[in-house]
């Protein structure tokens, strides 16, 4: 399955063009009786991105991460460039949209990438890392710390693109990174990661093993599940009211932030003079955004505008596609290493 990621995404997306009626029906809110005490509200789409996010906690080799202390560069840079590349991005693609004749500017489909790039480093880059040779604990530094820091990190990046929004989309934005009191980034993201890691720590390692041994494979199906589920939303929406241009509009947009990520990534790594597994290791940190969780939160806070969703998934496809070719680029160079697999 970790060898097929690629393919299992378009296979999730085939299910929900062919498909929707399963995943629309677990898009909807679900309340589970309590008895006497009332009943719990359940959505399915937090839940499987919080198994996924517990599952890359519970891989994260913690004890490793020592070795970025004696070569601490990689991980600043890809800290800071994370921050960096939205900044640099999204009012490039506002400029150019507002060029269009879309009623709103293109505000819908800026609205959709602030809320990509603004999130950490997707835990799947762990997978990609171990794929091309690269250095895993540098991989493995930024997918945590950028997780831990997104409480702070979404909320900055978000303010500072804001005012490039029209048409209601800026309040939409706001009440969306508010809702629960602001607790998106902590209690969806950081929670979950965090738990994993605590597991990992305080499991013996044979109960650990067998813990790994069923959790990931669960995660592994549980991150398609998820892909599915967001799917059937996007597209049984553009389906019901066909809409090309937004399409072709959304494909184009995702294309070209993600290009440009992952651009800025190797052109960086080639500026700080990385030896190549840090190089490929940031250049997939840059690329690589955790756009599953984009894409919860905007099924959670944001229901009424589910064309936003398109260019989420574009994202997600193509991000996954721009790792490949930077996988096979490592290989290419290291051809006499025999990658390991890693955690998501």
């Amino acid at each position: 399955m970790r060898r097929r990621l690629g393919r299992g995404v378009v296979l999730s997306y085939a299910a929900a063009l062919f498909l929707p009626g399963p995943g629309l029906w677990l898009r909807r809110t679900h309340s589970l009786s309590l008895g006497a005490s009332g009943h719990l509200s359940l959505t399915t789409a937090p839940l499987l991105l919080s198994l996924v996010l517990f599952s890359a906690g519970l891989q994260v080799p913690v004890r490793a991460l020592g070795t970025l202390l004696r070569c601490p560069i990689p991980l600043l840079a890809g800290l800071v460039l994370h921050l960096a590349i939205p900044l640099l991005a999204i009012p490039v693609v506002a400029f150019l949209l507002r060029r269009t004749p879309d009623t709103d500017g293109g505000s819908g489909l800026v609205t959709a990438m602030i809320l990509i790039v603004a999130m950490p480093v997707a835990a799947g880059a762990t997978v990609w890392t171990g794929k091309g040779v690269g250095d895993q604990p540098t991989m493995v530094g930024l997918v945590l710390a950028s997780t831990l820091l997104s409480p702070l990190t979404i909320p900055l990046v978000t303010s500072a693109l804001v005012p490039l929004l029209g048409g209601g989309y800026a309040d939409a934005l706001t009440r969306a990174l508010h809702a629960g009191n602001g607790g998106f980034a902590l209690v969806g993201v950081v929670l979950p990661c965090t738990v994993g890691i605590v597991c990992r720590l305080a499991l013996p390692s044979p109960r650990l093993r067998r813990v790994l041994g069923v959790g990931v494979p669960v995660a592994l199906v549980g991150s398609f599940l998820l892909t599915y589920v967001n799917a059937c939303g996007a597209l049984g929406s553009f389906l019901a009211h066909p809409r090309p241009l937004l399409l072709a509009a959304a494909l184009a947009v995702a294309a070209s932030v993600c290009l440009l990520s992952f651009t800025v990534g190797r052109g960086a790594a080639r500026l700080l003079g990385l030896d190549a597994p840090a190089a490929s290791s940031l250049t997939l940190a840059c690329g690589m955004n955790n756009s599953s969780a984009s894409a919860v939160l905007i099924t959670t806070t944001l229901p009424d505008k589910p064309h936003l969703l398109l260019p989420v998934l574009a994202y997600g496809l193509l991000q996954k596609t721009a790792a490949g070719r930077v996988v096979r680029g490592q290989r290419l160079r290291v051809p006499d290493s025999h990658p390991t697999a890693h955690a998501s």
